[in-house]
């Protein structure tokens, strides 16, 4: 069947890219310019049939690469399971890679594979159809990078950077081989984030996220911020309109109540979203666990009232992180948080006050994040002659190695939690129970909060 008619608008769409700090739009909008002019609204595509032509000529500006099928499909081994990454509501995710055989001046790299599953029907072609329409636009260094997509018969496909480190959902919620995320990494991720968010806010026409979730935040080598999965993605209001009304989208526990309520749909409802996220990263804890006891279940309502509270916020931050964070800068992303998180959207902060109020936190070294460590006492008739602290590499097998070094050299020592004393008979046993019941005595103070 032919194609219905379609108007590629006159213009070629161009990337529109804005520095961190926004510049760029600010910019536009002292000099006058439309918000039309700045970037082709997602709402002024044509409700008809788009045919791989249109959208090639419409996104003609935006360096994405056409894909067929067959070259995915060589990309990925055939979709093979070995290169299989995952599946969300979308599809199913392949690991693939591709170079400037593929077109020339494409650089060699990994990247992902999103296919769309054909049950999700004509929902899933038009959040397929957002992601590339506002990747193939925005370009940010917290926002993932649309390589290209494959539009070919029934297949519809999208091409990723690669992120090394998979979402933060990963490493808040299934630890295990690489332990807890240590503090100034979860401060670095929730700034990148912001900076995401705040370049959405600030396009022109301005874009909210509206899924802004833990599994859509994406994490390189190095831990560096993406914003991924621009399916649910909207315009925001524009001219005179406070708000868009829309259809009630998104995850349980992120969405901002007003919007569940009234489907009024605003950036302050990406800010919500973006507190939840901020309390996920201080807590530990998902926005929502059946497994706690009722009133602990809901994130927000359990933890929000503890935010604005120095003396009650121990009972909020991760266990895992064991006090090893700055206490100032914990109270400080704690109150932007709970600011986040009202239930009134006006009194929420801006993304760009948000960025602001975050960044300070990551100079602040007001703690001793150490390792393994090894306290040495040497003592002789009930006096200590000698005494030595050794930090120790926090990967295993230096902290083993090194264990056995003292073994070898102290064969009569007695080692607990990484103390070892040397002495002899009931001298190092006296100073093993004092320290054991000094590092009780820590522990319970800690837990306390004092």
């Amino acid at each position: 069947m032919a194609a219905q008619p379609w108007n590629p608008f006159s213009c070629c769409v161009r990337g529109a890219a804005v520095d961190d700090d926004g510049s760029a739009s600010r910019r536009r909008r002292r000099n006058g310019s439309s918000k039309s002019s700045s970037r082709m609204s997602f709402t002024s595509l044509s409700s008809g049939t788009l045919s791989p032509e249109d959208l090639s000529l419409t996104l003609s500006g935006s360096n994405l690469h056409a894909f067929t099928y067959a070259e995915l499909r060589a990309a990925t081994s055939n979709f093979s399971r070995a290169n299989y990454l995952g599946s969300g509501g979308f599809g199913p995710v392949y690991q693939g890679a591709v170079d400037d055989k593929l077109r020339p001046g494409l650089a060699a790299q990994a990247v992902a594979v999103k296919y769309l599953d054909l049950e999700c029907g004509t929902q899933g072609h038009k959040e397929w159809l957002a992601e590339v329409f506002f990747l193939g636009q925005l370009r940010h260094k917290n926002l993932v990078k649309l390589i290209g997509y494959c539009y070919e018969k029934e297949h519809r496909m999208l091409v990723y950077e690669f992120m090394s480190a998979g979402s933060l959902e990963k490493h808040l919620f299934k630890r295990g081989i690489n332990g807890s995320l240590p503090w100034m990494t979860r401060m670095k991720v929730a700034v990148g984030a912001a900076k995401g968010l705040a370049f959405l806010h600030d396009a022109d026409p301005p874009v909210i996220y509206r899924d802004f979730k833990a599994s859509n935040i994406l994490l390189d080598s190095d831990y560096n911020t993406k914003l991924s999965d621009f399916g649910l993605a909207k315009d925001g209001p524009q001219g005179e309109a406070t708000h868009v009304t829309t259809r009630v989208m998104g995850t349980h526990g992120y969405a901002a109540p007003e919007y569940i309520t009234t489907g009024h749909l605003t950036a302050k409802s990406d800010v919500y979203s973006f507190g939840v996220v901020l309390l996920e990263l201080l807590s530990g804890r998902p926005s929502v666990d059946r497994s706690r006891r009722p009133r602990e279940q809901n994130l927000v309502d359990w933890a929000r009232p503890y935010l604005k509270r120095s003396d009650k916020l121990y009972q909020v931050m991760d266990s895992a992180l064991k006090c090893q964070y700055s206490c100032k800068g914990a109270e400080m992303a704690s109150l932007v948080a709970y600011k986040c998180l009202s239930q009134n959207p006006k009194s929420r902060p801006s993304m760009r006050e948000v960025v602001k109020a975050l960044d300070p936190i990551l100079g602040m070294n007001d703690f001793f994040p150490v390792g393994s460590f090894v306290f040495t006492i040497v003592v002789e008739e009930d006096k200590v002659i000698d005494m030595k602290v050794e930090v120790e590499e926090k990967q295993q097998e230096h902290h083993q190695s090194h264990q056995d070094r003292h073994r070898q050299k102290y064969p009569k020592s007695a080692i607990h939690a990484d103390i070892v004393l040397h002495g002899h008979g009931e001298n190092a046993t006296g100073f093993t129970s004092a320290l054991r019941r000094q590092q009780r005595t820590l522990s319970y103070h800690r837990e306390r909060g004092s």
